[in-house]
């Protein structure tokens, strides 16, 4: 059962972890390149601190974003800033949706988010300190996959493994970190074995994720599956 309550307090130690490990840049380490293709740092955490914004207007019944264009040129927009009004922004953004969370409401309730997905609104904490987390490590500030708190990596390596499951372009594809096991991919057919991929907890994820492209997994009884992005 999720506990909403639970992983907004792992949000709030996440968002503090990340503040001080980004509060040891200065304003040209902001503008280096991230791990994510095309994005500076400054990317990552304007999109930070407008994801967290963007879930408030879920949690207060509005569209996650007014469109997909508006959130790109928020973040364009924010990115080029001095890291000191990076941190503001991270920081205050975090109090917004700790904020809203905290109004009571219905945490059963089913909320839209973006691209036509839709869940249920006790989920919007777990997501929240999945965006907190992996964009840490695409920071590239020596913050890492395999530093990722267990837990984390055991839920988010669950949900994504079901997030491509079914998909008729995955494979059907047994995952074992060696004490877990996920299934992910389409149902096996007549005469089709599934791919099994064995690996430490963070490869896993970080193929997953789309953060590794899985040299260092384990492959057997076929090729190892290309995933649709995320």
């Amino acid at each position: 059962m999720i506990d909403h309550a639970r992983d907004l307090a792992s949000v709030h130690d996440a968002t503090e972890r990340l503040l001080t490990a980004v509060g040891k840049l200065d304003n040209a380490g902001v503008t280096d390149q991230s791990r994510l293709p095309g994005w500076t740092r400054g990317h990552v955490l304007a999109h930070l601190a407008r994801n967290a914004d963007a879930l408030v207007n879920v949690l207060e019944g509005r569209p996650m974003y007014v469109s997909a264009e508006a959130r790109d040129a928020d973040i364009e927009r924010d990115a080029p800033r001095p890291l000191e009004a990076q941190l503001a922004d991270v920081r205050e953004s975090a109090a917004r949706f700790e904020a809203a969370s905290a109004v009571p409401a219905d945490w059963s309730r089913t909320v839209a988010l973006r691209n036509g997905v839709t869940d249920s609104a006790s989920r919007l904490p777990f997501r929240r300190w999945a965006e907190v987390e992996l964009h840490h490590v695409d920071l590239g500030i020596g913050y890492e996959l395999e530093d990722l708190p267990q837990e984390f990596t055991e839920r988010e390596t669950e949900f994504l493994a079901a997030r491509f499951a079914g998909h008729p372009d995955v494979p059907p594809t047994r995952l074992t970190d060696g004490t877990h096991a996920w299934t992910t991919g389409r149902e096996e057919g007549p005469g089709e074995a599934a791919v099994r991929v064995t690996g430490a907890p963070a490869d896993l994820l970080g193929w997953l994720a789309g953060r590794r492209e899985g040299s260092a997994l384990t492959v057997e009884g076929g090729a190892l599956p290309t995933l649709p992005p995320l």
